[in-house]
């Protein structure tokens, strides 16, 4: 109970963002309700007065929940033996995750390179893709890759690249779903180019291209000699009801990306996935792409607690069951509160996309959620959409408890009440 109290000074803890971290992550929160999150467990999270809310957001990480037991006992298990190794030796976690992973992956892609971040998954895959000679990039208006200055190139949107210009050279995107604009950019560059692609992009606002269009993209890029990139960062691991968008389509790309739920919502990883021959240059060479902490022990011991859990716990699937039912039910209550907004709800599994065309109502809606004890995302690459990713070890009562609350955040909305307030 003393730490839920110290842990409740909001004021003391904005001040110390203020001073020596994010004054603007301190100002976000406090127009948030000003709270402090000091425990999760599966669907739930609490704040430092012991306000409980429902997690539908954190970015599309706790696809197995917060803490899920089968995760905390695979890092326990490691922490007490043997957190991070020299990386000198061979280290059997690492061997054990990798093997895990490339299981469930699409046949062909057998060689993983571990890392901390979606972002850094991204530039692993425009290295191998320069060391395998091709040396121009084409991406998606509204795709997001990260932050990181090789992964913000490939970004299809300027406000997060215009300030730390100039970026990577040689990068063209193309509109998403547009096949014809991406083969008259290959044509110019046969045999010299690398497509970056999402199966569905969540940061545009979950944009669910037209049926057939990876196959497409894939049949394009053997055509004209270039490499498919997915990434799989928030669509992979069941999120889409599926393990991966690429199998919605059954392509198989020559790099696969992931992360965010790889981690088990317990430690940050992500990884890349190629196949021998992409791979071959690193293998006769294995300090040309390394990092300290890449394929550490402690979070490769994550990765097989994810990875069980989701197996063990049939997640894949019902992550399938559960998004059919949030999808329709999400879509009516938002079609009958605020269709005079020009609201659009769609999605694929458990990424839900409420999109509202009123500048500024899909904010008040997130607003209003909070106030209603749930928890969700806007969009980074669109302001207008709203976003969903719950778990899939959401129980009946969690399902009950949203769709109620998510009801009265949208009647709140549509009346413009945090507005009022404001």
């Amino acid at each position: 109970m003393t730490e839920l109290r110290i842990a409740s000074d909001y004021d003391k803890i904005a001040a110390t963002f203020q001073r020596n971290l994010s004054g603007g992550r301190a100002r976000l929160a406090s127009m948030l309700g000003g709270h402090v999150e000091v425990e999760s467990n599966g669907a739930w999270l609490t704040t430092g007065d012991g306000q409980r809310f429902l997690n539908f957001g954190g970015y599309g990480v706790f696809l197995t929940g917060a803490r899920h037991p089968t995760v905390v006992a695979e890092v326990e298990r490691q922490l007490r033996t043997h957190p991070i190794s020299t990386r000198l030796f061979l280290e059997p976690t690492l061997a054990r995750a990798a093997e895990m992973l490339t299981a469930v992956t699409p046949d062909g892609l057998d060689r993983v390179h571990f890392c901390g971040s979606g972002a850094e998954a991204v530039e692993t895959a425009i290295k191998l893709a320069r060391l395998n000679g091709r040396q121009h990039l084409i991406s998606m208006v509204g795709g997001y890759h990260g932050k990181t200055m090789g992964a913000l190139s490939v970004n299809g949107r300027p406000v997060f690249q215009d300030p730390f210009r100039p970026l990577l050279p040689h990068v063209a995107h193309v509109p998403f779903g547009d096949t014809a604009a991406l083969a008259a950019v290959l044509e110019q560059h046969p045999d010299e180019a690398c497509v970056i692609v999402e199966p569905i992009q969540a940061e545009a606002g979950v944009l669910i291209p037209p049926e057939g269009y990876l196959r497409s993209v894939r049949s394009l890029c053997r055509e004209y000699g270039a490499l498919l990139v997915l990434d799989e960062v928030q669509t992979g691991l069941g999120r889409l009801g599926a393990w991966w968008g690429a199998e919605r389509e059954g392509v198989c790309p020559d790099i696969l990306l992931s992360g965010k739920g790889l981690g088990g919502g317990v430690m940050p990883v992500a990884a890349a996935v190629t196949t021998d021959e992409l791979f071959a240059v690193l293998d006769r060479d294995p300090l040309l792409h390394t990092s300290t902490f890449s394929g550490a022990p402690i979070t490769m011991a994550a990765v097989c607690g994810a990875l069980r859990a989701i197996e063990e716990d049939a997640l894949v699937e019902r992550a399938a069951v559960l998004g059919e039912l949030l999808l329709r039910e999400t879509t009516r209550i938002a079609k009958t509160h605020l269709s005079h907004h020009g609201c659009e709800v769609r999605g694929a599994g458990l990424l839900i996309a409420v999109e509202i065309a009123e500048p500024g109502v899909a904010g008040e809606l997130l607003l209003d959620l909070v106030n209603n004890d749930v928890v969700a995302n806007l969009s980074m690459n669109s302001d207008y959409v709203l976003r969903l990713t719950p778990p899939a070890v959401l129980n009946d009562n969690d399902v009950e408890f949203f769709l109620e609350r998510f009801e009265a955040a949208v009647r709140t909305t549509a009346r413009g009440g945090s507005r009022q307030k404001g």
